[in-house]
């Protein structure tokens, strides 16, 4: 073992040994290589910004056709819901049974991050817990929180003793 530079007595450790720079010198980054660095994140994230938008542009969402069947009417009690999946999509949808009577379909993803979002029986209230972030059951309407836009919502026919959804036509302004 090489020894140490301030105490001749005293043996150097053998990590020193083994990578023997200066401590100043490991920890300088120059300009050079800074300016490098953040040349390579920032085109990262350019083209990461750009994929988005094309995939957006290309891929349209998946768009249901005619009226698709999500369960019978006694599924799912009052102030119950249920998580669907319409056939051909990913998309997870939350077919709500208010305490009212009335029944409604949201995608389950908050408008802000996706995150699952839950409906909260006797408020009428849809939950995105992971920012605090509430809904209202009746409308989709953002009532607080950081979601930027409502729910996208589905209309609910009941037939019989079955459920359909389909795609909800255009709403007045």
């Amino acid at each position: 073992m090489a020894e140490n530079e301030d105490n001749p007595l005293k043996p150097r450790p053998a990590w020193e040994a083994d990578f023997p720079h200066e401590r100043v010198e490991a920890t300088h980054v120059s300009r050079r290589e800074f300016a490098k660095f953040l040349c390579l994140v920032s085109g990262g994230l350019a083209a990461g910004t750009a994929f988005v938008a094309v995939k957006d542009k290309l891929l349209p969402p998946h768009r249901i056709v005619g009226e698709q069947r999500v369960c019978r009417l006694g599924d799912v009690p009052v102030g119950g819901t249920r998580a669907f999946v319409v056939p051909g999509s990913t998309t997870p949808y939350i077919l709500i049974h208010l305490e009212s009577g009335e029944w409604r379909a949201y995608e389950q993803k908050c408008t802000h991050l996706s995150c699952a979002v839950f409906y909260k029986p006797g408020s009428d209230k849809i939950e995105c817990p992971c920012h605090n972030g509430w809904f209202d059951a009746r409308t989709g309407a953002v009532l607080q929180g950081p979601p930027p836009r409502p729910l996208p919502q589905l209309a609910v026919i009941v037939r019989g003793e079955e459920i359909f959804v389909a795609e909800l036509g255009p709403q007045p302004a």
